[in-house]
């Protein structure tokens, strides 16, 4: 309860990762909006509300795209492997299926066609099948090489059923994946159509709410200890990580992007760890499912930082009550206070891994600090 109720606070006071005021600038058009144009009367905190259900929900079909991708590399990978798999098997039977025919042609000569041979000359799969371990075995009993005959013909089945599973599901997924770009595109010409309907005025009181709000939930998540002490050093891993982000600064938010000139909140953050040598989950979602939670008082600068209650957002910290984050489009990676958003929880990719000694933190820009998190705000338009 206390942290929904912190959510709709952090809701009135500031849109998540900034809003996405500056969503004109990727061109989707507008006859996608169902989004009507902003009331004239509409108080503006509502409409920052507004503004963020909407950041939300693209943000959700964003990490449902991220993971559909991955997953579909992965079944075409295995559909890849399978397809392999059963073309070394036909050749394998053909060749075993040449064998025999030489078996036979050699008993003919002898005067003595083995019934057996025959069964293996027949067109069926099952008379195809492993030929040549039947061969090595002529000298065993007849069951013995039915069975041997049987069991082929069903490992055979199921290698093609899989197979076949898995061109399925990758093109289940190919579909979801297509859904979920749909989805974005829509939210986010909802935003552009909001914004395009607000006036100079407008925009400078959102952009100024916007900041407000964010440097205010700053203060309140620093005045209530979570954080714990200051100073702690990373691990080797996630000294690289962080350094990885630091190069970042300044490459633009693209959602489905992993670099190395875009990127998406989680396509940074899983780039940045395997720029270390671990390999993480590749959204937001499974990096919190997957990943070993620690409290909010023990991080470490390396460590990724959650947020939204659906885990929909991530961050890495760099410490001092600060993150690297890729915080939305329109927007680029930008050193943001860890109460931005929302915060769900902290991981932590490599928890075995001790800290470094004699660790040099990379400064943060100046004016930048644990206190109000206070950075250049996001160009609104």
């Amino acid at each position: 309860m206390a942290r929904a109720r912190r959510t709709r606070t952090w809701a009135l006071r500031a849109l998540a990762c900034g809003t996405l005021l500056a969503t004109a600038a990727l061109g989707l058009p507008v006859q996608q909006a169902t989004a009507a144009p902003p009331d004239p009367a509409v108080p503006l905190p509502q409409l920052l509300s507004r503004l963020q259900d909407l950041y939300q929900q693209a943000e959700v079909a964003t990490e449902t795209y991220d993971q559909a991708k991955e997953q579909l590399t992965q079944h075409r990978s295995q559909a890849k492997l399978l397809s392999q798999q059963l073309a070394d098997e036909r050749i394998a039977l053909a060749d075993a299926r040449d064998r025999a025919a030489q078996l036979a042609q050699q008993q003919y000569k002898n005067g003595a066609v083995s019934p057996y041979a025959n069964l293996l000359l027949s067109d069926t799969p099952q008379d195809l099948f492993n030929q040549s371990h039947f061969l090595r075995r002529a000298a065993g009993s007849q069951a013995e090489i039915v069975a041997e005959l049987k069991n082929g013909e069903v490992r055979i089945s199921a290698l093609s059923k899989e197979s076949q599973h898995s061109l399925d599901s990758a093109q289940q997924l190919e579909q979801k994946q297509h859904q979920a770009k749909d989805e974005i595109e829509t939210q986010l010409a909802n935003v552009e159509k909001i914004v395009a309907g607000l006036t100079g005025t407008q925009l400078s009181e959102l952009q100024r709410l916007e900041q407000q709000g964010i440097e205010q939930a700053q203060r309140d998540f620093i005045d209530s200890k979570q954080l714990g002490a200051s100073g702690r050093a990373p691990s080797t891993a996630g000294n690289h990580a962080i350094g990885y982000a630091y190069r970042q600064l300044g490459k633009p938010y693209v959602w489905g992007a992993e670099g190395p000139d875009s990127y998406d909140c989680s396509g940074l953050t899983s780039q940045a760890w395997a720029s270390a040598g671990l390999a993480i989950p590749r959204t937001s979602e499974e990096q919190w499912k997957q990943l070993t939670h620690i409290p909010l008082n023990a991080m470490r600068p390396g460590d990724l930082v959650v947020y939204f209650a659906g885990a929909t957002h991530v961050a890495i910290y760099i410490g001092d009550g600060l993150v690297i984050q890729a915080p939305r489009p329109g927007a680029v990676v930008k050193i943001s206070p860890i109460a931005a958003n929302p915060i769900l929880g902290a991981v932590r990719p490599d928890p075995a891994e001790a800290s470094l000694d004699g660790y040099q933190p990379l400064a943060a820009p100046s004016g930048t600090s644990a206190a109000t998190g206070a950075t250049a705000p996001t160009p609104i338009g």
